[in-house]
């Protein structure tokens, strides 16, 4: 955690209590990655500091994991409106799967947007891309921070083998499958958005975030 040990220890002792307001005060504390402002700020107020009880600047090196609750729902293909999808009839509908993103922040990049987070986290639904990254001989990227760090959580390389071994009608199918809608909170972001600046100002009270993610096939 990048909290100091007392802010750690109210933050369970808010759990133990079952006090909301205390859990909310002292959870705006905890942060699941560095932003660039964050890390410069904290460094620079770093000299300030010494002696306390508050950790140093996070490391650069540090990975970070995000938790994310996907929701998946199909669609009618034609969908444009989220007002006007059917309603949702029988929960047992939708698809929930709970997957960590992991950002490794080294050589002082860790932008990662929206987009290339739910690929990693969903490339069934983003096919055409990944079939043509497997069709491309040169590598996909040669920064840590742009493929998954978790094989058994977080699907990537493996998928995208498979699919570029896949069969045509294999393909086919996969092309048939269209991402339609993303919310968060409710809310529709811009793809190209930081994640970890998603995570952080969107993630629910427990630090999960929730993403609903509508399918057409």
């Amino acid at each position: 955690m990048n909290m100091s040990q007392a802010d750690q220890l109210a933050m369970w002792e808010s759990v133990r209590k079952g006090d909301l307001n205390s859990y909310m005060n002292i959870s705006t504390k905890l942060k699941l990655g560095p932003f660039e402002e964050d890390f410069l700020v904290r460094t620079s107020s770093l000299g300030s500091r010494q002696g306390s009880d508050e950790p140093e600047s996070p490391g650069s090196v540090k990975p970070c994991r995000v938790p994310v609750r996907l929701y998946v729902r199909r669609v009618q293909q034609d969908l444009e409106y989220l007002e006007d999808a059917i309603p949702v009839s029988d929960w047992e509908s939708v698809s929930y799967i709970n997957r960590p993103f992991e950002i490794r922040k080294e050589g002082g990049r860790s932008y990662i947007a929206l987009e290339h987070a739910l690929e990693t986290l969903l490339p069934e639904f983003f096919s055409s891309k990944a079939t043509a990254r497997a069709a491309d001989p040169e590598p996909e990227s040669t920064t840590p921070d742009s493929e998954p760090h978790n094989s058994d959580t977080s699907p990537g390389t493996p998928h995208d083998e498979k699919l570029a071994s896949a069969g045509p009608q294999e393909t086919d199918v996969a092309k048939k499958i269209k991402l339609k809608l993303v919310r968060v909170q409710g809310i529709e972001l811009d793809m190209d958005i930081p994640f970890l600046w998603v995570a952080n100002n969107l993630k629910n009270p427990e630090c999960y975030l929730h993403v609903c993610v509508y399918v057409g096939a």
